[in-house]
């Protein structure tokens, strides 16, 4: 039976790259979830790329027989997912037929998007692939499996490839990576009495204010250059990046929707246990699922889709640059979730200070190093 949407989750690898290769790649339901097919092969030698493309194109024939009209490809390769929005060149001729054949499939659909995810939410995908990985490589001597497996190890910890990768855990960039310096804005009454604040338009108090000059003071220390100062457009945010922004050469400061603090709908200004009290299973349902929102707002899944564009924006606009993000919680947890491949209950096991500072370095190739989580060494004298 032909199906209106369906989302493909493709993945492939290599055990040497190129080496013993395989891909996989599962058709879901959007709403259940419900997997309507997979699809993995043993493909013999061939790299991480070959084999990451085949499998995106195993995905795509697979929604195409079931009659699909609508496809979102979640795919953890961040080289695939760039060239086939056209955002990056294939510079690689191997790559060009394969992304030539992608492409002829994407245009038997009324609509495709291609999202990036981390390879922990890829599972399902990556699994098929390293079974079909594993098939390729049933002919190598015991102690090469091994070592082809402990590297496989290596990529999907560090999304990074072994064959490029030093003896260190630190990814070897191939060109500059583009900085992120994120901030979380300066104290607010409410983040004093801790409680939800979302799109109120709440402003510092004057120990935000001296918090967001001693950040400021700490940026510069920390970037010699910045090419930008990027803020979420509420007041708390754009005061803390103004400061900033006069430390660092006065850059203008640019706002951008996508980096706004989650919608908290009707548990706006309420405290944890006022919610605990008046919205108990709906906590409970937000509590257990990124998918929930809080009554009439919005859930960490769709927070995590604008700031996961805004984040690839400016890895496009200023390769090689240093950009200072200030945004909000959750944002900045959602940005360092998927930058660590973490779960989803890193989301509430994860502490953000008021003014605090974290540095996470975007390589061209995909490549992913987070370099500080929550700095506050410079707020103790505020």
């Amino acid at each position: 039976m032909a199906v209106r949407a369906v989302v493909i989750e493709a993945d492939g690898g290599s055990r040497g790259n190129p080496g013993p290769a395989g891909y996989g790649a599962v058709v879901r339901d959007p709403e259940t979830g419900e997997v309507l097919a997979e699809r993995s092969e043993a493909i013999g030698t061939a790299t991480n790329n070959v084999a990451e493309y085949r499998g995106l194109i195993a995905g795509l024939e697979a929604a195409a027989e079931l009659g699909a009209a609508e496809v979102e490809a979640r795919v953890d390769s961040k080289l695939v997912v760039e060239q086939m929005c056209g955002r990056w060149q294939i510079k690689h001729p191997g790559l060009r037929p394969l992304a030539a054949q992608a492409a002829g499939l994407v245009s038997r659909f009324a609509a495709v998007r291609f999202t990036w995810v981390p390879r922990e939410r890829n599972r399902h995908a990556d699994a098929l692939a390293n079974a079909a990985m594993d098939a390729a490589a049933s002919g190598a001597a015991p102690a090469a499996a091994a070592a082809e497996a402990r590297e496989a190890t290596v990529v999907r910890a560090t999304g990074t490839d072994p064959a490029t990768t030093p003896a260190s855990w630190e990814p070897r960039p191939t060109e500059e990576a583009t900085r992120l310096i994120l901030v979380r804005h300066g104290e607010t009454e409410r983040t004093v009495q801790k409680r939800y604040s979302g799109r109120g338009d709440v402003p510092l108090t004057e120990r935000g204010r001296a918090q967001a000059r001693a950040t400021a003071a700490r940026v510069a220390a920390l970037a010699p250059s910045v090419a930008a100062v990027v803020s979420s457009p509420l007041s708390r945010c754009t005061a803390t990046a103004e400061a900033v922004a006069a430390q660092v050469g006065n850059p203008p400061v640019r706002t951008d929707d996508d980096l706004i603090e989650c919608d908290f709908g009707v548990w706006e200004g309420h405290t944890f246990a006022e919610v605990r009290e008046g919205w108990a299973a709906e906590l409970d349902a937000w509590l257990a699922s990124t998918r929930v929102a809080p009554p009439r707002g919005e859930s960490f899944v769709t927070v995590a889709e604008r700031t996961g564009r805004a984040v690839d924006r400016l890895r496009s606009a200023y390769p090689g640059e240093t950009v200072v993000v200030v945004s909000h919680v959750s944002p900045i947890k959602l940005v360092l979730r998927d930058a660590l491949a973490a779960g989803d209950a890193f989301l509430h096991r994860l502490y953000l200070d008021t003014a605090g500072i974290s540095v996470l370095d975007l390589y061209p190739d995909g490549g992913v190093a987070v370099r500080s989580v929550n700095d506050t060494s410079h707020l103790a004298d505020v």
